[in-house]
């Protein structure tokens, strides 16, 4: 795959054979199931050559059984659906689905994962292209952070609390950041230990409101 999301590309390493590529002309429609566009923003997007060919992009592997990445944005729309969100948070919600992982097929293996070839960056930059809402784009370029905080204190067995305040002082709201942590991993076979973990630190900075009764 050759794209240059946020127009700042360079040709991506398709050495792992996962793209199977977006059929020319394909709509959105075609590769998420149910999908409709909601909105002036969701049309927008979903109408994007590059956005389509990121979604059509993927295949099974342990944390993403549905293999291409419009099926995870497929069941992250489903379990949108399912949340009692306002319209204005299920907009967002849905606009950060979209997008989030849509360049992985971007990201080349031979260099770090990190920066501006992390797919998350690169997912930002590609919004940047149709929004200028810190909201959606802090939310995009950040939200795989705190899992990788996560492991990292389960390897080196403490907290980098430097590296989360910086996340939390970066995201401008921390409720959709959440939100959207829980709909990313609320696929069986997402571990759920890093997203109860998140929820803990995040209600004992006073970040978002306590959930009483359960999760």
């Amino acid at each position: 795959m050759v794209r240059r999301a946020g127009g700042a590309g360079v040709a991506a390493d398709t050495g792992s054979g996962a793209n199977t590529g977006a059929a020319p002309g394909a709509r959105a429609a075609e590769l998420v199931e149910g999908f409709e566009p909601e909105n002036e923003l969701e049309a927008a997007v979903a109408a994007d050559p590059d956005l389509l060919e990121g979604l059509a992009w993927g295949k099974p592997r342990k944390s993403h059984p549905e293999g291409r990445i419009c099926n995870h944005v497929a069941d992250l729309l489903r379990a949108i659906d399912a949340r009692d969100e306002s319209p204005a948070r299920r907009a967002q919600l849905r606009f950060v689905a979209l997008v989030h992982d849509s360049f992985k097929g971007d990201v080349r293996s031979f260099l770090p994962k990190s920066g501006e070839n992390h797919h998350a960056m690169r997912a930002r930059r590609f919004a940047e292209r149709y929004t200028g809402d810190e909201v959606l784009l802090a939310t995009i370029e950040l939200h795989d952070r705190p899992y990788a905080i996560w492991k990292k204190m389960r390897r080196k067995g403490r907290l980098d609390e430097d590296a989360l305040d910086e996340v939390f002082e970066r995201v401008p709201d921390h409720d959709l950041f959440l939100s959207f942590i829980e709909v990313d991993g609320s696929s069986e076979a997402k571990d759920q230990d890093p997203i109860r973990w998140l929820r803990g630190e995040m209600e004992g900075r006073g970040l978002v409101p306590a959930r009483h009764g359960g999760t």
